[in-house]
């Protein structure tokens, strides 16, 4: 749950700020500077979670890999191979 706080309604949330300002502001300059800089926020956030994403993704790539070497080095085949039929 806090996770999907933190990487989809935290940078929609200040997405959502820089609107609010420009509405509340009235469209002048220094409201659209704000919403911009509130954009460049969000979307920095946005980033930074996918990317921290991507890097845990590849730990559980790893992890699986190395569970496969460790049952290759007990059985003497890879997981994923079939069984060697026996009395052939």
């Amino acid at each position: 749950m806090v996770m999907k706080v933190v990487r989809f309604w935290m940078p929609a949330a200040i997405l959502v700020a820089g609107i609010v300002l420009v509405v509340v502001r009235g469209g002048d300059e220094t409201s659209l500077e704000g919403c911009a800089a509130l954009w460049g926020a969000g979307l920095s956030v946005a980033l930074l979670n996918w990317l921290h994403r991507m890097g845990v993704s590849g730990d559980r790539s790893r992890a699986r890999e190395d569970e496969a070497r460790a049952y290759l080095a007990r059985h003497g085949r890879w997981p994923d191979d079939a069984p060697p039929r026996q009395g052939s």
